[in-house]
């Protein structure tokens, strides 16, 4: 039988969530965090060469060998030097991409990166983020447009978006979701829900910003799962069951603490076959995105960078100064 998706206003609270620091204490400027038995991947790019990527994971993305690149640069907090600049050029790409398949499965997930958006940075399509594949592949699937059967697939991103042109670029934080529950679009197709935290917050540009998410998986047969963001250490958005929302149409909904409607919770999958398999960390960029923000004249370079990712089965925080 399927779940309602909304339920009443007596629904239960979310439990808390930390904030601050995480895992990350016990080891200042990460040192020694990948020997922690929560973590699952850690990447800092201190080898400097794009070929010492290769033996963590399982698909690089890197047309003509144009778009990514180790260079000197780095968070304040870092322990390190050294970065991944990936940079996207309208008419010769579309960016790349890391892909990691987290083998085995896991139900509950953080993963924190730190990015830097350069000083010019102009609106993107899609950026990174958690899902699941059943069964597991090492690759990304093509899948937009089309529903997200709770025992195939699901994914949640994290990126900036434009909301048409109402936010300044590169937008506001915003999560895009495929999962079983969805909503269809008004043409008919499944587009991904885009799930607004509060206010709208977006990356600052020229700083580098701590981003962190996570994703718990429902129990089978329940609309229990959860979503959860936080930017530089402070949870930013929590939603899962009693979570207050506007209203939720084909394109998502916006997190309002006191909104006209409550979310019943994530029912991600309906197999337990199917839970989190991949964490990709993506860069892309297509004209699609300037048509959608009205932007006449988009310019031809769109770069990023990316450093000190962590993945973890616990809360991570931010680089631990020691």
């Amino acid at each position: 039988m399927r779940l309602p998706v909304f339920l009443s206003t007596t629904a239960l609270a979310l439990e808390p969530l930390p904030q601050g620091p995480g895992i990350s204490k016990a080891h200042p400027g990460d040192s020694g965090i990948e020997k922690h038995p929560a973590v699952l991947l850690v990447e800092n790019f201190e080898e400097g060469t794009l070929e010492a990527l290769k033996p963590r994971w399982n698909e690089i993305e890197n047309k003509d060998a144009q778009v990514l690149e180790i260079v000197s640069d780095h968070p304040a907090a870092s322990a390190g030097s050294k970065c991944l600049q990936v940079t996207a050029t309208l008419g010769e790409n579309t960016g790349g991409h890391l892909f990691k398949r987290l083998d085995p499965i896991q139900t509950h997930v953080f993963s924190r990166f730190y990015v830097k958006f350069a000083e010019d940075a102009p609106y993107l399509h899609h950026f990174s983020g958690l899902g699941g594949y059943n069964p597991p592949t090492n690759w990304p699937q093509s899948s937009a447009g089309k529903h997200a059967a709770g025992d195939t697939r699901f994914s949640a991103r994290i990126e900036p978006n434009g909301s048409y042109g109402t936010l300044a670029a590169p937008g506001g934080w915003m999560f895009y979701t495929y999962w079983h529950d969805m909503k269809q679009s008004a043409d008919g197709g499944f587009w991904g829900n885009g799930l607004w935290p509060e206010g709208k917050p977006g990356p600052p540009r020229g700083q580098w910003q701590c981003v962190e998410i996570m994703v718990k998986c429902n129990d089978i047969g329940q609309s229990n799962g959860e979503l959860a963001l936080w930017l530089d250490g402070k949870l930013t958005t929590h939603i899962g069951p009693g979570t207050k929302t506007g209203k939720w149409t084909g394109e998502g909904f916006d997190v309002l603490k006191d909104g006209p409607q409550t979310f019943g919770g994530f029912r991600w999958r309906t197999v337990p076959e199917l839970a989190v398999s991949y964490f990709m960390l993506s860069h892309y960029v297509t004209e699609n995105a300037y048509h959608q923000n009205k932007v006449a004249n988009p310019q031809k370079t769109n770069r990023v960078w990316f450093d000190d990712i962590v993945i973890a089965t616990e809360y991570i925080g931010p680089v631990h100064s020691p």
